[in-house]
């Protein structure tokens, strides 16, 4: 599975802005939990070589998604509204405030802000913008724009934006380059920081044009790239910007080296594995173990003109599964999600689809030190105990972890536990189908727009018939199946996401109560929980990083209990196969695919053509 990006669209604050006391001077930077990485005017990352030459193609499937995009079609640029089906890679043509720095779990670095400073109260944050920003046009960025941007987001913007930003009071122009974003006091405390990675847009091309609708029309933005060329659900292409005005600062040197950055898009897995064999397209990340394990044996990889990677990825894997719509009236009960859950055979599933590639995920924190483990810690007790009432007695006890099988397929134990469970919840059998006292069928559809990952459903669902449920595949179209996950019309579906390596508050859009009702959201099950409300805010509001992972695992911990999803696995590696025209720099990024950021850049930005290797291009003779 491809990731979701996360909402928090740029980290936390930095531990000075956590505790409200005012910067000593405004900063070229900011971070949580301790200090930058990078001291004011720094030459260039340290993951980037400063000396790339710039040209040639790079072009993919998307790996990563935000908003309303899909990595399977495209109906529009506008990727910041609910509306529509974004194209991938339209936030290359946007600047932000501040960028991201691959070295660091959460620290970003100014970028068309030279400065930020925030107010002793913690209430208000003045940026100074750089005077030499500009537009693709050559108009000048100013404060103004920032201002109408941040205030466009917060009425119009995608769900996932609008509601985290909503504790964002005003954003005004003081004058051409200084910028100040009030906020109402009941604020989160990395909400400064995120509105420093949202998109700068034109004031006046949005004065005249709408935000609000779908639209193929370029855009004007002031990024790395912009829009060259596009075919509609086919391809969108961007080009380098040879005159981008940021090319020189030193969050970018060494970045941004491919003159043309290319996004695919095809409608079926096995259509977009012989595109790549094909050379229709240069670098693919693996997401179907099956594949890696068997298939990459075409003649370009046996003559070395296709080369595999395997980077190491030191990311929260986050969490992958079957999601269960509690919105339906027969997922309401938790005992029929754990039932459900005790069907699926993961040891089955991962040795005859997946070569035994993957670990079981159990988490919502998986691969990090967030994961809960074993009994709560003392520490732990402390947050849970005030909700012990509202709580199951199972929170207080081991992590519930997935069940492991006999690796049969169809494990009579598990089966009868979960036979067991639903005669609690009072699905009995009768006439051979679990009905309830009213008579009505228990019934499961799975949404899917990926034909070939009905292979791994079917195992799952020949399980859940023994047990006596009705289920079927419910197979849609990629813009139908983007359009029922946004209006939470479906039973179970299947999603990733991934966490943050400090969670902020764009968890809310994940777990909170508020966000079940919000068309968009990534409260997918509907979770509606006043301890799982009360926990994130201890996440969120945490002053140290010990707070942050001992409030994250408590959570994870109510969250589990809740079984509203039905883990699937993970592995804390990146599979890469590419066309072998790349060169890449010493050092990887630590957060990030083999160069990755988490906004799917990294190896988009870091890599450059190798003029060397210009023989292996595909059709080079």
């Amino acid at each position: 599975m491809r990731r979701i990006w996360s909402a928090a669209l740029a980290g936390s604050l930095s531990l000075a802005m956590a505790c409200g006391s005012a910067l000593a001077e405004p900063r070229h930077g900011m971070s949580i939990f301790g200090d930058l990485l990078y001291e004011e005017d720094f030459p260039h990352f340290s993951y980037v070589n400063p000396d790339a030459p710039k040209g040639g193609t790079f072009s993919q499937i998307g790996p990563t998604w935000i908003l309303n995009q899909s990595p399977l079609t495209f109906d529009s640029l506008n990727s910041y509204i609910l509306k529509g089906n974004g194209a991938m890679g339209a936030e290359l043509t946007f600047d932000t405030l501040m960028t991201r720095s691959g070295d660091e779990p959460d620290a970003v670095y100014g970028l068309v802000a030279k400065t930020a400073d925030l107010a002793e109260d913690g209430n208000s944050i003045i940026f100074e913008l750089r005077p030499e920003a500009r537009f693709h046009d050559g108009s000048p960025l100013t404060a103004e724009d920032v201002a109408f941007s941040l205030m466009l987001l917060k009425e119009k913007g995608h769900p996932l934006i609008s509601q985290t930003i909503r504790e964002m009071a005003s954003a005004e122009a003081l004058n051409s380059q200084t910028l100040k974003v009030t906020f109402t006091g009941n604020q989160t405390r990395d909400l400064a920081l995120l509105i420093t990675g949202l998109p700068i847009f034109s004031k006046a091309y949005y004065t005249e044009h709408a935000f609000d609708e779908t639209t193929l029309e370029t855009p004007l933005g002031s990024g790395p790239y912009r829009v060259k060329e596009l075919a509609q659900g086919r391809f969108v292409s961007y080009e380098r910007v040879e005159d981008y005005w940021a090319r020189d600062l030193n969050v970018n040197v060494g970045r941004w080296n491919f003159d043309t950055i290319r996004f695919e898009f095809y409608r079926d897995r096995t259509a977009q594995f012989e595109a790549f064999k094909a050379g229709e397209y240069l670098l693919r990340e693996e997401f179907t173990s099956k594949v890696w394990a068997t298939e990459y044996n075409f003649p370009a990889i046996e003559d070395g003109r296709v080369v595999q990677l395997t980077t190491r990825d030191d990311t929260p894997s986050g969490a992958q599964g079957w999601f269960l719509n509690t919105r339906r009236p027969q997922f309401s009960d938790v005992r029929v999600r754990e039932a459900l859950g005790l069907a699926f055979d993961f040891e089955w599933t991962n040795r005859n689809h997946f070569h035994n590639l993957y670990q079981r995920s159990g988490s919502y924190f998986e691969n990090s030190e967030m994961r809960a483990n074993g009994l709560p810690s003392p520490e732990e007790l402390v947050l849970l105990e005030p909700f012990r009432n509202q709580l199951p007695p199972r929170v207080f006890e081991e992590a519930i972890e997935p069940p492991v099988s006999d690796g049969s397929g169809k494990d009579r134990r598990l089966l009868l536990r979960a036979g067991k469970l639903l005669d609690e919840a009072g699905w009995t059998i009768q006439d051979g189908k679990r009905r309830n006292a009213e008579g009505e069928t228990l019934s499961v559809e799975f949404l899917n727009d990926s034909p070939t990952f009905e292979r791994v459903i079917a195992a799952f669902q020949a399980n859940i018939k023994q047990l006596g449920i009705e289920t079927n595949i419910k197979p849609v179209n990629s813009a139908e199946y983007q359009e029922r996950v946004k209006t939470f019309d479906f039973d179970v579906m299947t999603r990733r996401f991934s966490m943050s390596a400090t969670p902020g508050v764009e968890i809310h859009n994940y777990w909170s109560s508020e966000a079940a009702n919000i068309s968009g959201s990534f409260n997918l099950p509907g979770i509606k929980d006043p301890v799982v409300d009360a926990l994130m805010e201890r996440i969120i509001e945490a002053k140290t990083r010990e707070e942050q992972v001992l409030a994250a695992r408590a959570i994870d911990r109510v969250l589990r209990a809740g079984f509203y999803w039905v883990p699937h696995w993970y592995k804390a590696a990146h599979n890469l196969a590419f066309w072998d025209v790349f060169a890449r720099p010493e050092k990887a990024p630590r957060y990030g695919r083999g160069g990755a950021m988490p906004d799917s850049r990294g190896v988009i930005d870091t890599w450059w053509v190798d003029p060397a290797k210009a023989q292996n291009a595909p059709g080079a003779e």
